[in-house]
């Protein structure tokens, strides 16, 4: 996999990290009174957490590689 691949992916889990936190905080306010939507909140935070994580791996390999490495 190229830099720029990596870059690719990075930029595809960051976007599904915010989808998941944005999804995450509207259960948070709008659904705080309903006790089992409420336990959505959890969950899609931890997915998003973990999203944001590949992100930064795929970053990180793509900084520690040059412009032309495959």
């Amino acid at each position: 996999m190229d830099r720029n691949k990596h870059l690719t992916k990075a930029e595809d889990a960051v976007s599904r990290a915010q989808g998941l936190a944005e999804e995450a905080a509207t259960y948070a306010t709008r659904y705080a009174a309903d006790p089992q939507l409420r336990q959505k909140v959890t969950p899609l935070a931890e997915a998003g957490a973990l999203w944001a994580d590949i992100a930064r791996a795929h970053a990180a390999i793509a900084q520690a590689m040059t412009e032309t490495e495959a």
